[in-house]
This record gives structure tokens, sequence and C-alpha cells, in this order.
């Protein structure tokens, strides 16, 4: 089977992760692929953050999982990683360009045998005083609005099979 094919086909995301810091080089070529995400007219108006960090890693887990209402939980599954895509508002198509880069990030770290998760609430993080701050740390300025979290790491556990898709999930005329 074509590799690209085996890579969307196998593709599941991780919920347990090993501790391990990822090698730099590889962090760089995941981040490399969702900068080659398509973008509505090539405007590229997603960003990406790459944290390693502990400190900032903690602090974002914290923040995460105090908006979905659990805050004794990692809601990054202790990945030692976290790729935060942000896109542009004021471009039309920025939701999709985030997306897809997000996309890229997860099927990039597949085929480097990297697991991966998206993990939600970057919107509600980075609306925030305290998210907004972050940006301004990092030197990151303009509207932009979180589009998720891609936390990265070695899996500490085999993933599951793919469940069976759904039918009639294709029309064909």
């Amino acid at each position: 089977m074509n590799e690209i094919l085996k890579n969307i086909k196998e593709r599941r995301s991780c919920r347990n992760f090993k501790a391990d810091m990822l090698p730099d080089e590889i962090i760089q070529q995941i981040c490399e692929a969702g900068t080659f995400a398509p973008t509505g007219m090539n405007r590229q108006s997603p960003v990406i953050i790459a944290v390693k960090e502990k400190a900032l890693r903690d602090k974002l887990s914290a923040m995460n999982a105090k908006i979905l209402g659990k805050e004794d939980f990692d809601p990054f599954y202790h990945a030692p990683v976290i790729l935060i895509v942000l896109a542009d508002r004021n471009v039309p198509t920025y939701i999709y360009d985030g997306a897809l880069v997000m996309q890229n990030l997860m099927l990039a770290a597949e085929s480097l045998g990297i697991g991966s998760i998206w993990i939600h609430r970057a919107k509600e993080e980075f609306n925030s005083e305290e998210g907004k701050a972050i940006l301004k740390e990092i030197g990151i300025e303009g509207d932009y609005e979180g589009i998720g979290h891609c936390a990265i790491g070695y899996a500490a556990t085999e993933t599951r099979p793919a469940p069976p898709r759904k039918e009639n999930y294709i029309y064909y005329k």
C-alpha cells in the first residue's frame, strides 16, 4: 500500500505518552510538514508554536484542564511536546487553514513513528488574558485564534486498529 495512504489509515489518537523528549530534528520535521499544508490563496494564515519547555507545557495543560472543567487532569496525556496551531482571524479561510496544518502535523508524526492527538480548547486558552500574555511573551502579535494543540511524543502503548467505517460514508453518482 502507498505509504501516505497507509499513514492516513493507521494514524490514531495517542492517549498515553512516554515522558521521553523527542529529538529536535523530529520536532522540526513535523513542524515543517505543517507549514506545507494548503491554505486559502496560499495566505499561510496559521502559525505553529512548538512547546518543549516543561513549565510552559504544564501551564498550558492547567489552563486547558480548567476550561475543560477537570482541573486534576492532564488533557495532553503527558505528551512532552505540544504544537499549538493558531491562525489569523483576518483571513476568511483561517479555521480551515489551521485544521489542515493540524492534519499535516499528525500525519507527519505518524510517518515518523511518533504518537499524536488533537486537543481542543486552544481558542478559549488564547482568547484569555493569560493566553494573550503568553503570545506576547513569545513575540506573536496580531489577531490570532487558537485552532488546536497537537500533542506529540513516543506512544507508551500500542494503538488500536481503526474501527470499521460507517455505511453510506461515500456516495458515487
